[in-house]
């Protein structure tokens, strides 16, 4: 019997993953994605992350980094409108490249492109696209004995060379010196990861670099399983960019944002260069690596699986992980009720926490689980896409990227009885506070404003 409601559980976890376990998923005609709510930290105007100009029209870097192992389009194929660039096929090397986004029309200006992202409750939709792709060529280190001769014959450092030359201008003029890398879900071509990136880039201020990572998945609904075991091939190649990035770029931090099973791709890629690391203190591990903050959306990993990693010295190659969980995200739902497994990204149950476990969370601040359930508009959808579609959890993941800051400094409060973070009803405005608190400049700008509107 219980075979039986798996059988069934199956075809209807398949029937269903085209329309719930992903935002993003294919669509005719060229690809693209409406601009996400903006951040409520920048609700009021008093906090805004842009300066005067416009920091990436004054950057030699013109367009976001990506780098991918998909296998690049050719000009003489039929590829389907959705693949105009790259095909969602595993290419087995890494390519490296810079890619030109647009927001609205084209001919929208910096100014009006600022205003409009920081709108609250906006309209109109404002479609983000890919307009062109630039491939700078393989990078180097990642051929191996398994290439053909004709691809081999186009090894050379040059590209390598030219995308850290980018970064380490980049981050030149930054007031924050860091890495970002956005790692995608299931089920989107080439486009998506790097318009995500973008979007985030932006409520960013442009500050730092920005990388978006495309790994070959399928958008397909019958593609779950196959893009499951792709993540353990794009895995070695992400864990060679790290090394890259940490070898070659001037970076402080390297930062890395996963989402849904792209979790898993990070994790099992960082995990690989943890155990490469091994005899090293973690001291040395982290200052081979840099790997900042790996933070955790909507994770469809096997939590059993990811406490595996974690005692075989998962984190003692970065800085720590923050994983953002849900009581109410009805993809990881999906998901749990096929593989039997409870997964990363869920929320915990009431009595699911022994306290074993609950006591290596207390004393390991290196591993930190925020609860985002009550967040606004953590919801919408099937639950799942939250990190774009909750103007709370949005603010959460920047202003962590951008200051820095521990949760009890941004203004989350400890679940009662769990080792787990929570947005309470004032969070915005604590939140505020924090990072007014932390900026002196903004901090004096405001005081004087008051003061000058004062009668």
């Amino acid at each position: 019997m219980a075979d039986g409601v798996r059988s069934f559980g199956v075809w209807l976890f398949i029937a269903c993953l085209g329309s719930v376990v992903v935002a993003g998923c294919a669509s005719p005609g060229p690809y693209n994605i409406n601009l996400m709510p903006a951040p409520d930290v920048y609700k009021e105007g008093e906090i805004t992350p842009f300066t005067d100009t416009n920091m990436l029209s004054e950057s030699a870097l013109q367009g976001l980094l990506y780098a991918t192992d998909r296998v690049p389009v050719d000009p003489q194929s039929t590829a389907s409108k959705q693949e105009r660039f790259y095909l969602n096929e595993r290419g087995g090397l890494i390519r490296l490249g810079v890619a030109s986004f647009s927001l609205g029309e084209a001919n929208m200006t910096w100014e009006e492109a600022r205003r409009i992202s920081l709108a609250k409750n906006r309209t109109e939709e404002y479609p983000l696209k890919v307009t062109d792709v630039e491939e700078f060529g393989i990078l180097d280190r990642s051929f191996h004995p398994f290439v053909d001769a004709e691809t081999r014959a186009q090894e050379s450092n040059e590209p390598a060379q030219r995308f850290a030359q980018l970064v380490n201008a980049k981050l030149e003029i930054s007031e924050k010196k860091d890495i970002f890398i956005y790692v995608h879900g299931y089920k989107v071509v080439f486009d998506n990861p790097v318009l995500v990136a973008a979007e985030l880039w932006h409520y960013l201020g442009y500050e730092g670099v920005f990388v978006a990572y495309a790994w070959p998945s399928t958008p397909s609904r019958w593609a779950y399983f196959a893009d499951a075991e792709t993540t353990a091939t794009s895995a070695f190649h992400f864990g060679t960019l790290l090394e890259y990035l940490a070898e070659q770029t001037d970076a402080e931090r390297i930062h890395i944002i996963g989402y849904s099973q792209g979790t898993r791709m990070v994790v099992d890629g960082v995990y690989r260069l943890a155990l490469k690391y091994q005899d090293e203190t973690p001291e040395e591990a982290q200052k081979h690596l840099r790997i900042g903050k790996i933070i955790l959306i909507g994770s469809d990993i096997d939590r059993q699986l990811m406490g595996s990693y974690i005692v075989d010295g998962l984190l003692d190659a970065m800085d720590n992980v923050t994983v953002y969980v849900s009581s109410r995200d009805k993809a990881l739902g999906l998901s749990r009720f096929l593989l039997g497994r409870q997964r990363l990204g869920e929320m915990f149950g009431e009595g699911e926490i022994r306290p074993e476990v609950e006591a290596f969370l207390e004393d390991n601040a290196e591993l930190q689980f925020i609860n985002v359930t009550e967040a606004e508009g953590a919801l919408t959808g099937n639950g799942h896409g939250y990190f774009r579609s909750s103007p709370w959890a949005s603010s959460d993941i920047l202003m962590t990227l951008r200051y820095g800051l521990e949760p009890e400094d941004r203004g989350l409060v400890h679940t009662e009885g769990l080792p787990v973070w929570t947005f309470p009803a004032d969070y915005i405005d604590r939140l505020r506070a924090a990072i007014i608190q932390v900026n002196p400049g903004l901090k004096e700008a405001l005081e004087s404003n008051r003061t000058e509107a004062e009668p």
